[in-house]
């Protein structure tokens, strides 16, 4: 009797580890995007500054202007991308029946 006890206290266990695992992936992943998003837009306000700069003539380097603006466009392109990935795979999920 006191081992089936102590089986399933073990199990309990090891199945609250699991939970508390899966909640420390989903915050990495988060902060995973999180930190993504933030560079992302760190490279647009770059990109729009190089613009800015290009159109009022205070550019000192027109190949670091075109390499910020060419990068801007990219990361944008790279990130509508993902989302169109990601909300393919969602409806693609969705349409699943169980």
């Amino acid at each position: 009797m006191a081992s089936t006890i102590d089986t399933l206290t073990a199990l309990t266990n090891t199945s609250n580890t699991t939970v508390a695992k899966t909640d420390t992936t989903s915050s990495d992943f988060s902060k995973i995007l999180q930190d993504s998003l933030e560079e992302i837009n760190d490279t647009q306000v770059k990109g729009d500054k190089a613009m800015a700069d290009l159109a009022t003539g205070e550019v000192k380097d027109l190949h670091q202007a075109a390499i910020a603006i060419n990068k801007a466009e990219t990361s944008m392109k790279m990130m509508l991308e993902i989302r169109n990935k990601a909300l393919s795979a969602y409806k693609e999920i969705s349409k699943t029946q169980i």
